[in-house]
């Protein structure tokens, strides 16, 4: 079976992400699709494998095997967490409607880390831009600014909401360049320590719920076996 079937054929849960997903879209956006699909339990019999991830068909589409992305999110890996949370679905069979049933068993304290290791990464980045070009790439730094807000949110409720609602048009302005790079960096300071305030009290649980998910993996693949 290629690739392009298992998505094709396979695909238990799909939506809409990036700027659609977050409410951020303008005219020029593009339309980000992301998918989970199920390999047959029968692949995993052979000595070649199905694979973890396929990009495509579509242009935009990026899928990842249902047993990859449960090992994602259970890492509070924030593309994978955000995917779970999109307001956008546009497919979501038996299987997928269990998986997001699931969400909140992926939730934990670890997500302050992972976002926060993965903002301070583009955070140098757009540092970088900044001493070569002057400027950093305003449409990144958008972006940044509402992970940081989405991370400090979901330690402070324990709820995770990637649209940026009532904070869109301030996040627009900073993407067309009109605030000042030094207004955005502290911006994303004062975000920073926001989220490390509320990580220290937190409603989250200290680990995700490992043993549900897996229990949700086996019977699926049970399932499949026939």
């Amino acid at each position: 079976m290629t690739p392009e079937a298992l998505v094709r054929d396979h695909t238990i849960y799909s939506c809409v992400m990036g700027s659609r997903a977050f409410g951020l879209a303008t005219e020029s956006s593009d339309t980000d699709r992301r998918g989970v699909f199920l390999a047959p339990t029968a692949m995993y019999w052979r000595f070649t494998k199905p694979p973890t991830h396929v990009e495509g068909p579509a242009e935009e589409q990026f899928s990842w095997e249902l047993e990859r992305f449960l090992e994602l999110a259970l890492r509070a890996n924030p593309n994978i967490l955000e995917c779970l949370h999109s307001p956008l679905v546009e497919h979501a069979d038996d299987t997928g409607r269990e998986l997001l049933s699931l969400r909140g068993a992926f939730l934990s304290r670890r997500a302050h880390e992972t976002f926060v290791r993965y903002a301070d990464g583009q955070r140098r980045k757009l540092e970088a831009d900044v001493r070569q070009y002057g400027a950093p790439r305003w449409k990144h730094a958008m972006h940044l600014l509402r992970l940081l807000t989405s991370c400090r949110d979901l330690l402070r409720t324990g709820e995770l909401v990637i649209d940026v609602g009532a904070g869109r048009e301030r996040l627009l302005e900073v993407k067309r360049g009109e605030v000042p790079w030094e207004r955005v960096e502290s911006w994303m300071t004062r975000l920073s320590e926001e989220a490390e305030s509320a990580a220290r009290t937190t409603p989250l649980p200290t680990e995700p719920d490992r043993a549900r998910v897996e229990d949700f993996l086996v019977r699926v693949r049970r399932t499949s076996a026939g």
